[in-house]
């Protein structure tokens, strides 16, 4: 009686020990019951629910991404330096002759057209030159005259003749000089332009080659700066400079390229070059310092929306999706801008790259592309950055 009791006992503890696996771990029924022990105990296995929609998705269907189309875009090569600003014409005006300032006829500053009359230099002694030298001029004249009228009549030689005319010839050349000395004593403005500030005044003694004045032309100005030799072989006349004067970086100007040296720096391997800038408001000078920028178009690379671009231990990569499944492919990041990366990668344009909803991708992972407003959204951007 007590060993029947046991082994009742023993049953009830197997059973409720398969009925606790059971129900804990839904596997283990479709083993039970292809083995028979189920319907041995009685046991009966409720259907199992079908679980919602979402874990089926997490679980084995399509994930839902967004994605990005793969442009083509290219590389944008640029050189900086700093110029120095020269006006793009500027004549020292200088005194040809010794004397006393009589008259200055410009304010410091102003603006004189060429030709204009600048400074008078007391002429006393070339006014007194040029009369003698015209009263010499009219006695050789009445000379020459006299003689011409008696040649005829055998009175006069030819030499004497001859001699009359090299007198008169002689009087000539005295008023040219004359005439010579008197101009140098008016100084005029070689080119048209803007006067610096005066280092002589009314009265002052000046001899030749003394500086008087400085005149720029500054309605352009012409900037220098140097490049490196690698990139000689893409400059040009006219292609266009960004400027801008280091005293105001926001004011950005623009410019072109006027001059190439011919001729590379063998010390610092740099090129000579001038940009030229126009300033018909006068607000640049000569002497400023400018901040130049050449841009140069470099290699075509795929272009990425920024969004795409995911980091691992191994470095940069983006998941492109190719036949419903995505790939994880390298990248290497060569130029950031506003709204795009361009990059070097195994990809072609048209391609797409997930951009919303990697949490979850895996390589080889299924995956449904519903990019609704965020494709269109991509699109516009896009169009701006073409536009």
């Amino acid at each position: 009686m007590a060993m029947s009791k046991q082994i009742l006992l023993g049953a009830v503890v197997i059973a409720g020990t398969l009925a606790l696996w059971v129900t804990y771990v839904p596997s283990a029924a479709g083993w039970l019951e292809r083995a028979g022990v189920l319907d041995v105990l009685g046991i009966e296995v409720a259907e199992a629910a079908e679980p919602p929609a979402e874990e089926q998705r997490r679980g084995g269907g399509a994930t839902d991404v967004i994605t990005a189309e793969v442009t083509q875009g290219t590389l944008n090569d640029r050189v900086t330096a700093v110029g120095d600003g020269r006006a793009l014409r500027s004549v020292t005006v200088r005194s040809e002759a010794t004397g006393r300032i009589a008259a200055i006829t410009f304010d410091a500053g102003s603006y004189v057209e060429q030709g204009s009359v600048m400074v008078r230099l007391d002429d006393e002694a070339e006014q007194i030159a040029l009369e003698r030298a015209t009263l010499t001029l009219t006695d050789n004249q009445d000379e020459v005259n006299r003689l011409s009228s008696l040649q005829n009549s055998g009175a006069i030689t030819a030499v004497r003749i001859r001699e009359a005319e090299l007198a008169l010839r002689n009087a000539e050349l005295e008023i040219r000089q004359a005439e010579f000395d008197l101009a140098q004593r008016v100084i005029r403005a070689p080119i048209a332009g803007w006067i610096g500030i005066l280092e002589v005044e009314e009265g002052d003694r000046v001899s030749a080659q003394d500086e008087l004045a400085v005149i720029t032309d500054r309605s352009q100005l012409l900037i220098d700066f140097r490049v490196p030799e690698r990139v000689i072989g893409q400059l040009e006349t006219g292609m266009p400079v960004d400027l801008a004067p280091l005293a105001n970086r926001s004011q950005v100007l623009n410019g072109e390229v006027a001059t190439l040296d011919n001729v590379v720096d063998r010390a610092s391997r740099t090129l000579r070059v001038q940009a030229r800038i126009d300033n018909e408001d006068d607000s640049l000078r000569e002497g400023m310092a400018f901040s130049v920028v050449l841009h140069f178009e470099g290699e075509q690379f795929p272009e990425i929306n920024p969004l795409s671009v995911q980091w691992s231990s191994e470095g940069s990569f983006v998941w492109a999706v190719h036949d419903g499944k995505v790939r994880e492919v390298p990248i290497v990041i060569r130029q950031r801008n506003s709204d795009s990366v361009l990059v070097e990668a195994d990809l072609a344009p048209g391609d797409h790259v997930v951009t919303e909803g990697v949490q979850a991708l895996r390589p080889g992972t299924e995956v449904n592309i519903s990019n609704g407003g965020a494709e269109g959204a991509s699109a516009e951007i896009s169009d701006r950055r073409r536009g």
